[in-house]
């Protein structure tokens, strides 16, 4: 399986991404600059965190409207897997891929630390590998993270099994406690909290380590086995 993590200018976890993949996944991974032409080669796009163009329009818009959202937005309408964290949830709400938008923190302070999260879904192509309500530790850093969407938005999220982390103890604001959402054909993931920052015991928690490995297992038995 190979990964493309899309570097934006501004971005700055995209070592992180790329190292949680790489080194301790073991996984092919290329740092892909926004401005590449080709990512037909890649099974998984990943959208990290950062101030992409500085967060100077609004968090992920600038980024969102970059030419290379073209063929993430193909990506996605064939099935492949897209996962945005952070900055990157919020360039998925930008383009559209995800409903919602993030918003500033409701303290409106920038927040650097662990959150508890509950797996509210574990039928995804990214949570497979843990159990229904089980609480995860994730390290958060945002200043705008507060998700916000509409009541009958709200209501879709809900019957459509769509949101796949809430906070145990909501930091930020955001509705009904959600940190992650998935879109309704399940292979797009947005969420606030870094899981590449929690791969490794020594680092707080490598309860993000599962992710990924929910993403590789998935993808081999539903793309391979039916390649």
């Amino acid at each position: 399986m190979r990964f493309a993590v899309i570097m934006f200018p501004g971005s700055n976890c995209d070592y992180d991404m790329y190292y949680a993949v790489k080194e301790i996944l073991g996984k092919d991974a290329d740092l892909v600059w926004y401005e590449n032409s080709n990512l037909s080669t890649y099974d998984a796009i990943l959208l990290p965190g950062g101030f992409s163009y500085g967060d100077y329009l609004r968090p992920g818009a600038v980024a969102a409207a970059s030419k290379v959202m073209n063929q993430i937005k193909e990506h996605a309408a064939k099935g492949k897997p897209i996962l945005g964290v952070c900055n990157g949830f919020q360039v998925l709400t930008e383009a559209g891929l995800l409903p919602g938008a993030l918003l500033r923190n409701q303290n409106l302070s920038f927040m650097c630390h662990y959150e508890s999260l509950y797996v509210e879904n574990d039928q995804t192509l990214f949570t497979s590998e843990y159990n229904p309500g089980e609480v995860v530790r994730f390290p958060i850093a945002h200043g705008e993270g507060n998700y916000f969407c509409d009541n009958n938005t709200l209501q879709s999220l809900k019957a459509n099994n769509q949101i796949v982390f809430t906070y145990q103890q909501n930091p930020n604001g955001s509705v009904e406690d959600i940190a992650g959402i998935i879109n309704e054909s399940g292979n797009v993931l947005g969420m606030m909290p870094h899981p590449e920052r929690a791969v490794e015991a020594m680092l707080g928690s490598d309860d993000g380590l599962r992710l990924f490995k929910s993403l590789v297992r998935n993808w081999r038995e539903t793309y391979v086995a039916n390649a």
